[in-house]
């Protein structure tokens, strides 16, 4: 079999690239742009990518591909339904990410919590150096003990996060589908969640459905002035309006470690408000700790080897 890796640079230096045990030619990529895909999977029967597309036009054209592999858990750069015409198999990893995301997840929720840029940026500027006492208080501080922790995404991160949460003091609410009439146990509904939060955040895919889920009209309804944090995928929150919700006073602030297009545009709106003391952005790194990436290579690998044998695993 030749398997053909697309974007090898996507997974960090420090990750030691296991091969699969079974024959086969091994072509690796550092990067791939959308218009070299076709040409590069030509020939292909197995496709490793993590973020470099995979579109029906370049599924067409490689007439050996049985298997693409994707190196994460979000699939919104393969064309399901094309994959699934031609009878090639998709599968992505799980679970890798349980402790990295929820850990930056809260790294990003401590930081503006307790307003620790804004802190930091007054010592560097000297405003402790001038102060006439042993400290001073020119942003907010609060404890996340007491707060309403509302969850959008009820999975392995989701859950993992509630459970941070609650040993945090907070009360966890996992929020129902936007605009479902019927809530199951153990959710709150949608609105209600908006209404109540004092910090609210993300752990769910980027679908169709979920595509723009918090505009302007959520926020208006965030009676709290909440966080919001998203460590799952750019385009669940519209960020034009967010940064209207900041400039509004809206919300308390926004740690964002995912953009709706990676790297940003200069024209991107959360970049005119970076230098914000409420306002943090991380380059998509949520996920990347180095135990995370070596786990997330031996599911990749596990996946290859598995289909290899006939039994594939987390097919989507």
């Amino acid at each position: 079999m030749k398997i053909v890796f697309l974007d090898r640079d996507t997974i960090g230096p420090s990750v030691t690239i296991t091969r699969p045990g079974f024959a086969h030619e091994w072509i690796e990529y550092g990067k791939t742009p959308e218009d070299e895909v076709a040409a590069r999977i030509a020939d292909a029967d197995i496709v490793i990518t993590n973020k470099a597309p995979v579109r029906g036009a370049s599924i067409a054209q490689a007439s050996r591909l049985k298997m693409i592999a994707v190196a994460a858990t979000g699939y919104d750069v393969i064309d399901l339904a094309a994959a699934k015409e031609r009878g090639v198999v998709v599968s992505n990893v799980r679970g890798y990410a349980v402790n990295t995301v929820p850990e930056h997840t809260f790294a990003l929720i401590f930081a503006l919590r307790r307003s620790i840029i804004g802190f930091r940026q007054d010592v560097i500027d000297g405003e402790w150096q001038r102060a006439n006492q042993f400290c001073f208080f020119n942003h907010p501080i609060k404890d996340l003990a007491g707060s309403t922790l509302g969850i959008f995404g009820g999975g392995t991160l989701g859950k993992s996060v509630a459970r941070i949460g609650e040993a945090l003091g907070m009360s966890p609410l996992f929020a129902a589908r936007k605009g479902s009439t019927e809530v199951a146990p153990s959710y709150t509904a949608f609105n209600e969640v908006l209404e109540r939060a004092d910090i609210i955040t993300f752990h769910m895919p980027l679908t169709p459905e979920t595509r723009d889920m918090i505009g302007i009209a959520e926020f208006r309804q965030m009676k709290r002035k909440p966080l919001v944090i998203n460590t799952a995928r750019g385009g669940l929150v519209n960020e034009a309006d967010l940064v209207t919700a900041l400039n509004e006073g809206l919300i308390g602030g926004a740690g964002f470690d995912v953009l709706t297009k990676e790297p940003p545009a200069s024209d991107n709106p959360l970049i005119a408000v970076l230098d914000r003391p409420n306002v943090i952005v991380t380059p998509h790194v949520a996920w990347a700790s180095d135990e995370a990436m070596q786990s997330l290579w031996a599911q990749v690998i596990d996946h290859v080897a598995n289909f290899e044998k006939g039994a594939p695993l987390n097919v989507l």
